[in-house]
């Protein structure tokens, strides 16, 4: 095994209790943000798969379809499992509104890495290459996160949303 497989392997893993952690904790949400990561992500992947000159063959764009779909599928089920509550003490910035999925959102992370690796590993025994490229991983939680967004954004509270615009 290389020193740069197990660094890898070391980084998901803390990426994967870092995300379970995220989810099962009440974090603060700011209702006018929830579309900002998702929308860096996908530029940064975007201009990342333009500049790295891969050709796309039609085995990735199958393997990318179903990784989307996936994606999306997890997503849209985090966003319908996310709960919301309203906090007396504000933050730092003035929020008040908290959201969490739970163990049950942490679980769905770790389906939807399993998954992914899973169809890696099978995409490129069938010749798909373009699915470890940094630009699509990148691409791919852009589009869990905003499918997310979409059901979050229509879950918030009414007076939490209100609130929310007169966050500094």
């Amino acid at each position: 095994m290389s020193a740069h497989l197990v660094v890898n392997v070391l980084l998901g893993l803390a990426l994967v209790v870092f995300l379970a952690y995220r989810q099962a904790t009440w974090q603060y949400l700011d209702p006018a943000r929830i579309w900002r990561t998702p929308l860096v992500m996908g530029v940064v992947g975007v201009v990342v798969l333009a500049n790295s000159g891969v050709t796309v063959t039609t085995t990735d764009v199958v393997f990318l379809a179903i990784e989307a779909l996936v994606t999306i599928a997890v997503g849209l089920t985090t966003g319908s499992i996310t709960r919301f509550r309203t906090v007396s003490t504000p933050d730092g910035k003035g929020r008040t509104l908290q959201s969490r999925t739970g163990w049950a959102g942490a679980a769905l992370w770790i389906v939807l890495i399993v998954v992914r690796i899973g169809l890696d590993v099978v995409g490129g025994h069938l010749g798909a290459h373009l699915l470890t490229a940094t630009g699509t991983i990148l691409l791919v939680l852009a589009l869990n996160r905003a499918a997310r967004a979409v059901v979050v954004d229509q879950r918030i509270p009414r007076g939490a949303r209100r609130a929310s615009m007169m966050v500094r």
